[in-house]
């Protein structure tokens, strides 16, 4: 099948009735604009135009492909500017889908910041689209295309997807300011701490998963974690829960921070576990996002200092 700049010549020739004509169109010599046809005839296996003293005419066969050649280029020219059209929104908007530590108590911070630079520069600020959920489904969204870029907690890197870390972060133990634990003469142990029924985040969560990892590592990969006393879809809902009495739980910094600050919440030290972990950025694709929206959030990310102290 002739690609699409042989159709055009083609067209061109129809059109024109003339190999010179056609050849002044497109820059060429006619004896290339010859050799095209030539060679388009050949590779078709049908005679497409009769050279005659007077110029050149179709064939009835050629009648026929010049028409389906138009129909075809009507399509390209279509799928062309349909591809421009994408091409264009990815670069001014990008759908992101992030866990909720991130989409709650980083995300405002990058965006604004990024608005701020862009006023400054004079430039257009990208759309952010941004789906709040949980690490599992943030990947998930990254590899069904829903999202351009996925932001997770989870210390277990995706196959498949190229990634790079945006911010640190640190899980605490928090109970509420009377309980027994905060008069403890003793650090809390690895295994007390997987023994405790807490509450936590539903299954999929980078945070329950991080401290998952931690407990394991603390406990020689034999870690046997009790059943939680509460399973909740939120972070704010699991300090919500903490806050009432109803156990301790394990929750990143971030988001306990004014809890902190006034008392209302306390941290449970627990030596024996490394609840430090990093917040990564995922994409599907080359080891920097698409040209665009995509590219320019996880930039300016990257320009700033988004690390705890």
């Amino acid at each position: 099948m002739p690609d699409l700049s042989a159709c055009e010549i083609f067209l061109a020739i129809a059109r024109t009735g003339s190999l010179g004509a056609a050849s002044r169109e497109f820059g060429l010599t006619q004896q290339a604009v010859s050799a095209r046809l030539a060679s388009i005839e050949e590779q078709t296996g049908v005679a497409l135009v009769v050279r005659t003293p007077r110029g050149s005419r179709l064939t009835p066969a050629g009648v026929v492909v010049a028409e389906w050649a138009e129909r075809l280029l009507d399509v390209a020219h279509y799928v062309d500017a349909g591809l421009a059209s994408l091409r264009s929104e990815r670069r001014k908007r990008v759908k992101v889908s992030a866990s909720l530590t991130i989409a709650e108590q980083l995300m405002p911070r990058w965006l604004v910041s990024l608005q701020v630079a862009a006023n400054r520069q004079g430039t257009t600020t990208p759309e952010v689209i941004m789906t709040a959920t949980n690490s599992d489904q943030a990947i998930a969204a990254v590899r069904d295309g829903a999202a351009d870029l996925g932001f997770i907690e989870t210390p277990y890197l995706p196959a498949g997807l190229r990634h790079r870390v945006v911010a640190r972060d640190e899980l605490v133990v928090v109970v509420p300011a009377d309980h027994k634990w905060t008069r403890r003469q003793r650090p809390l142990s690895a295994a007390e701490l997987s023994q405790t029924p807490l509450v936590t985040r539903e299954t999929g969560s980078g945070t329950r998963d991080s401290l998952t990892a931690a407990l394991q590592q603390a406990l020689g990969g034999s870690s046997s974690q009790v059943q939680p006393v509460l399973e909740l879809s939120s972070a704010a809902a699991v300090r919500a829960a903490v806050v009432a009495g109803a156990g301790p739980a394990v929750m990143s910094r971030l988001t306990v921070a004014d809890d902190l600050a006034i008392g209302r919440l306390r941290t449970v030290a627990v030596p024996e576990l490394n609840l430090a972990r990093e917040l990564r950025a995922v994409w599907v694709g080359g080891r920097t996002p698409p040209a665009g929206a995509a590219r320019d959030l996880l930039t300016h990310i990257a320009s700033n200092d988004s690390r705890l102290p």
